[in-house]
């Protein structure tokens, strides 16, 4: 136990060192789509974006130019030169929409790639080495990893984007009109007392206070949001997940007329979005009222400061325009922060998240590398034979109380075993720890190959799609022929489902819990795997299927071995042995009674309607649709 405190204090350790600024984070996120496989496109599309940019910048500075011939033409009555500018008017802004719609179509690909490359690598962390599992048990582990992969990172790397771009069209847009600017301003001649100086370009000076001001005002008035948008994901996903859960399980709702309840849970759920939605909107009127009014005088500040040298003849009326156009290009570079701080205070919230999964996925990443966690071996032994066993296998849960404390046995090929223990005593567990998705603890496993294996939970998973597809998991659809497909339904008693192979229905919902445990042993039919790990997979069967479906063990399977778990009368009998999980202090024992049941010299001797003739005659009376009567 000390060994593996101080696993899991390293554990803690490893997360804590893996928490960087927030720009470190970010970039740790994009730098693998700018370094990996997606590389060339992404820098291509980086390109083309910073190009266009470029280009429509150059637009902008020309209608600058132009803002001043135009006012100019105006002011001396010059009806060719104001036709003239019109058409250079309309010249400008045909280029501008041009490059505009290939920039957002560029722009548009650039997140539309990082997105789908982000997706795909979290799917695929996620669902590796059943992670999507463990994430479960880990504490501290990020909620929701559906939305995060589905919805947080399409705001996180949209945003990302359309932020940065925005950041460095203001910076050249900057770099662009501060020197026009200061050009067209000329010195401001400053009297104090008898002494008179002059500011050069203070038109420069003007822009760039009245950006600090509005940046330090919004920057205070606005970051609760930052803390308030994360509240508000968390709120949303909570909400979308009480929801799922009752479409999930509305069956068992609608049966026990729970509907009253949920509905008060989900107004509970719900007042918690309400309550973070109301922060947020006082959060943001506070800040409208700063941006309103900033937003108002930034449109007369450059001509009230400029108009003296108007005034004074020092300026032609298009210079003063010109004058007023790059101090507003100027002050709205300056004001990025200013104008962007809610979207800023909204991305992060989907960003914090996305990479809160990826420090999630980063934790089951080293706790699969950690030195306390039951080694699980893979393949035969060196003398060829395939076997299951457990040398000195302690099973603990997630926060390291032992639930198995000591297993040591040994199951061989073609071997019908029955795992039996009180509730609680680790059963399902210890399959799950067979099955490699359970790390906690200590001690080996020796397994046969994967794909010699499969498992049968109580309630079978079946797949979105068709009924072919469900049957043929985790295999292609059409791996096996229709001939095969018919066969094994027909075996199991299902018949009646033979001609819906090609329909697609939520299966799990149409099928009641006995067919689909029917439906996992059609499977096992086609797929004919060695090792059979049964977890309660009749529990939900008559007497006559059961004995039907576990008849197929000592027919079509009879070769396969079989690990069980049950408590129904009966199993037993299609079993060689039983293995015990004994409860005691320091975690369940796994024993063997000193009496075994030899159901296989019975069967070999053939005396007796024994469980095959029992199982034949259940089979044989499911498909001629008489049931056994009781």
């Amino acid at each position: 136990m000390r060994e593996r405190d101080k696993s899991q204090s390293q554990l803690g350790d490893d997360e804590d060192a893996v928490q960087e600024s927030f720009i470190l984070r970010f970039w740790r996120l994009a730098r693998g789509y700018y370094t990996g496989e997606e590389r060339r496109s992404a820098w291509l599309l980086t390109a083309g974006v910073i190009g266009l940019t470029l280009v429509q910048i150059g637009i902008q500075v020309r209608f600058n130019l132009w803002n001043r011939d135009f006012f100019n033409a105006l002011e001396a009555r010059d009806r060719s030169a104001f036709f003239g500018q019109m058409g250079t008017f309309l010249l400008l802004t045909g280029a501008s929409m041009v490059v505009a719609v290939f920039q957002l179509y560029v722009r548009q690909m650039l997140q539309l790639r990082w997105r789908e490359w982000l997706v795909f690598r979290l799917q695929a962390r996620w669902l590796a080495g059943s992670r999507h599992y463990q994430m479960n048990f880990l504490p501290g582990s990020a909620d929701n990893p559906d939305q995060r992969i589905s919805e947080n990172t399409r705001w996180a790397t949209a945003m990302a984007v359309d932020m940065a771009v925005g950041l460095f069209q203001s910076a050249v847009m900057l770099i662009s009109f501060v020197g026009i600017l200061w050009t067209l301003s000329g010195p401001l001649l400053v009297a104090f007392g008898s002494n008179e100086f002059q500011i050069p370009g203070y038109m420069v000076f003007a822009a760039l206070i009245y950006a600090v001001i509005g940046s330090t005002l919004t920057y205070f008035l606005g970051r609760p949001m930052v803390d308030i948008n994360i509240r508000r994901n968390q709120a949303e996903s909570d909400h979308r997940f009480a929801l799922i859960r009752i479409r999930e399980n509305s069956e068992g709702v609608a049966l026990i007329r729970g509907e009253g309840d949920e509905d008060r849970g989900l107004r509970r759920s719900f007042s918690h979005v309400v309550a973070v939605m109301k922060d947020l909107m006082r959060s943001e009127r506070r800040l409208m009222w700063l941006t309103s009014a900033y937003g108002m005088v930034a449109g007369v500040f450059p001509i009230l400061v400029a108009s003296p040298r108007y005034f004074a003849g020092a300026i032609t009326l298009g210079v003063l325009m010109q004058i007023g156009s790059a101090f507003a290009e100027v002050t709205r570079a300056l004001n990025w922060f200013v104008d962007n701080f809610p979207r800023i205070a909204d991305w992060r919230s989907h960003l914090e998240r996305v990479v809160a999964l990826e420090d999630s996925l980063d934790a089951a990443d080293i706790l699969d590398a950690g030195e306390v966690r039951i080694n699980v071996t893979e393949g035969p032994l060196q003398d060829g034979r395939e076997v299951l066993a457990f040398h000195d296998l302690q099973i603990a849960q997630a926060d390291g109380n032992i639930l198995v404390g000591e297993a040591n046995a040994e199951i061989n090929a073609g071997e019908k075993v029955l795992i039996i223990g009180e509730s609680g005593t680790g059963k399902s567990t210890l399959f799950r720890a067979i099955s490699g998705v359970w790390p906690w603890g200590s001690g080996e496993i020796r397994v046969p190959p994967r794909n010699h294996m499969m498992f049968m939970p109580q309630r079978p998973y079946l797949p979105l799609g068709t009924l072919r597809g469900a049957i043929a998991y985790p295999a292609a659809p059409k791996k096996f022929p229709d001939a095969a497909v018919i066969a094994a339904l027909e075996r199991c008693g299902l018949a009646h489902l033979t001609g819906r192979l090609d329909e697609d229905e939520r299966w799990d919902r149409m099928l009641s819990l006995g067919e689909q445990q029917r439906l996992a042993f059609a499977r096992l039919l086609l797929h004919r795997p060695r090792w059979v790990f049964m977890d309660e997979a009749t529990a939900a069967l008559d007497e006559a299927n059961q004995d039907a479906m576990m008849g197929l063990f000592q027919d079509e399977l009879s070769g396969s071995a079989l690990v069980s778990i049950g408590h129904r009368p009966g199993l037993d009998l299609f079993h060689d042995r039983t293995l015990t999980l004994l409860r005691s202090p320091d975690g369940a024992r796994l024993t063997a009674p000193q009496k075994q049941r030899m159901v296989g010299a019975r069967r070999r001797r053939g005396g007796g309607a024994g469980p095959v003739t029992t199982a034949r005659r259940g089979v044989a009376r499911i498909l001629r649709g008489r049931p056994r009567r009781t």
